[in-house]
């Protein structure tokens, strides 16, 4: 009886992480609908889904910090500044959207790494020097921008990023090659996991994953076909998503990720170049921050001062490392899956938009996701105390 008692608490605390989550997801879910008759329908769903998609790869790349048991509070500025500089060298240098995006992605991979390297060169906690590094980066992104505060991206064809959609037979096939690939990932884990002598459930391991995501997945393509088909925004995060679970679950570094958040020493002892690992997790955070503020600049039709949540990072900064930790991410390092992304922004889209609807102030739509952060912590620790699992 105590052995079996264990083992649920074992999957309770790792498989079973975001069941809560989803519980809680689908309780909005259901309360939102009740209160308002446009809340499930396509259009709506469609749009919730694309104002999540930048919160959702801000968390995503926040995570990786998260996960060496470190914080970035300069994503936000980095989000603003790259998103700033793309617009500068299209507009005013005339270089072609090919080559500034990229150029913008890979500075803030380089700032990310820059304050890693400080942090772990010098010792100061990162919490002070991304903090400090934020503020340095509001100040630069306003001297980037011209006169009038604000560059217009119209016509230049960044804004082709949010405006394309695929539809029809062309969002069914992404659907299919993209449940393929996942398909054939995970059946190659199970192979390699039952060839080392580890023990594998084919049901647990593979069947319900593949149906999951296939279930999943058909749902969210029938909601975006109805209206429009698949935002190209969407369809990327959707590959980050992918690229990240990959990282996280099939390379040695995700595994070393993991290994420093839980105990850096015992890793730096088992000879894994901790300071590496970490300016590794900074550089693909601030890369992501900035590939976020460049599908932000395509919403927007432009940057300015308001871009990157304006200074101090606004909202924007809150609510995505709040969507790490709502989704599942460790604040104390070592734990979380991909999926906190993906559940976290949805969270938290899905409170502010069933509040815009029933026409809930802003004030009130801030209060609720403070308290939804305080209440997802909660429960994990929590579930960690049941369970006997505790991290910190």
């Amino acid at each position: 009886m105590t052995k079996k008692k264990r083992k649920f608490g074992e999957i309770l605390s790792n498989d079973l992480r975001a069941f809560p989550i989803i519980v809680g997801l689908a309780v909005l879910g259901v309360f939102f609908s009740a209160q308002s008759d446009v809340f499930l329908t396509s259009r709506n769903l469609s749009n919730l889904l694309l104002q999540s998609t930048v919160v959702g790869i801000m968390a995503l790349g926040i995570m990786f910090v998260l996960l060496v048991k470190e914080i970035d509070l300069s994503i936000a500025a980095i989000n603003g500044v790259t998103a700033v500089l793309m617009a500068k060298l299209i507009v005013e240098f005339g270089f072609s959207p090919w080559v500034a995006i990229p150029f913008a992605i890979a500075v803030g991979a380089v700032i990310g790494g820059i304050s890693a390297r400080w942090v772990t060169f010098v010792g100061v906690p990162s919490f002070v020097v991304t903090l400090g590094l934020g503020l340095a980066l509001n100040g630069v992104q306003l001297l980037l921008l011209p006169q009038t505060s604000r560059y217009g991206l119209m016509g230049t064809g960044v804004e082709n990023i949010a405006q394309i959609k695929l539809a029809g037979f062309a969002a069914w096939g992404i659907f299919a090659l993209g449940l393929a690939c996942f398909a054939i990932l995970v059946f190659s884990s199970v192979v390699r996991r039952q060839r080392h002598g580890l023990e594998t459930s084919i049901v647990t391991s593979l069947l319900l994953p593949i149906s999951g995501a296939a279930l999943f997945g058909a749902i969210v393509v029938s909601i975006l076909n109805a209206h429009q088909g698949i935002p190209l925004v969407v369809l990327i995060f959707a590959v980050l998503l992918a690229i990240g679970g990959y990282v996280l679950k099939e390379t040695q570094f995700g595994l070393y990720l993991y290994a420093v958040g839980n105990n850096d020493e015992a890793a730096r002892r088992a000879g894994i170049k901790v300071h590496h690992i970490k300016m590794a997790a900074f550089a693909i955070a601030g890369g992501v921050a900035a590939l976020a503020g460049v599908i932000a600049a395509s919403r927007t039709l432009g940057v300015g001062v308001f871009t990157g949540g304006g200074v101090g990072g606004g909202t924007l900064l809150l609510e995505s490392i709040a969507a790490a930790v709502i989704g599942g991410v460790s604040l104390f390092g070592g734990r979380g899956s991909i999926h906190a992304a993906l559940l976290g922004c949805l969270v938290i889209g899905t409170v502010q938009n069933g509040l815009n609807l029933m026409g809930v102030e802003n004030e009130v739509r801030l209060i609720v996701t403070g308290l939804l952060l305080v209440l997802a912590v909660s429960v994990d620790k929590l579930i960690e105390k049941a369970t006997g699992q505790q991290s910190f």
